[in-house]
């Protein structure tokens, strides 16, 4: 590993703390309410469908979510739908943006041991406000010099965020469990990049393709690191 690291950089949902299976459990309960127009797992299917097509539109996180749960509904129900179908799907997006935020293990365990050692950073994608109430109720912002809510995570927006920090690509490390977003593109422009995998993955992260880079890892866990470092 190299050991001319000075930040690192964390994903934030499924890497400091729970939230896929948040969305899913969601997701499950809205296909559930439109079981009479469609099977479950079109319902899913059409979801995703009007998520990807307005991801430019909404970017992602909660609110983005909600809205295409609506226009879902609207779609499925060929415009029939009643207003207090309308009102459980925005219950249902109320709900979960109300989830507690429940910290991974070895999240504490791993920020404690590095604080101090490296510049502490927060990189992640999602809804503003959202994401600053989750990171204000995990207890966790006295470790992280920067918390950076990205409207997407390609290459132009990490060389964004290095230059923000005045970091040098060979001296930046970015933890977090999506391949496409938090490996790849940090590889790409020459950065250092560990895989923390998680259990639950939304079908727009998935990304089964084998790495071999020398500035790669892939951990059983975020306290993995430590044996890197």
């Amino acid at each position: 590993m190299n050991n001319n690291i000075t930040t690192i950089a964390f994903d934030a949902d499924d890497t400091l703390w729970i939230n896929e299976p948040y969305f899913q459990e969601a997701e499950k309960e809205f296909c559930i309410l439109l079981e009479d127009y469609l099977p479950q797992h079109s319902v899913s299917q059409e979801l995703f469908k009007t998520e990807m097509k307005n991801l430019h539109l909404y970017g992602y996180g909660v609110k983005g979510f909600m809205l295409c749960m609506i226009e879902t509904v609207s779609i499925i129900s060929n415009n029939t739908a009643s207003l207090e179908l309308i009102n459980k799907t925005i219950e249902i997006g109320h709900e979960l943006l109300q989830k507690p935020v429940e910290l991974l293990d070895g999240v504490t365990e791993t920020l404690e041991n590095l604080k101090g050692k490296y510049r502490l950073v927060v990189a992640t994608k999602g809804d503003l406000l959202d994401q600053e109430r989750k990171l204000k109720k995990s207890g966790l912002q006295e470790y992280f010099h920067h918390i950076e809510i990205m409207s997407d995570k390609k290459e132009s927006d990490y060389q964004k965020l290095l230059k923000h920090l005045d970091c040098r690509t060979e001296h930046f490390l970015m933890l977090g469990n999506s391949i496409k977003s938090d490996i790849l593109p940090v590889l790409e422009i020459g950065g250092f990049a560990a895989h923390i995998p998680y259990h639950v993955t939304w079908n727009h992260e998935q990304h089964d393709l084998q790495i071999e880079h020398p500035n790669f890892m892939e951990l059983k866990n975020i306290k993995g690191i430590l044996d890197f470092l």
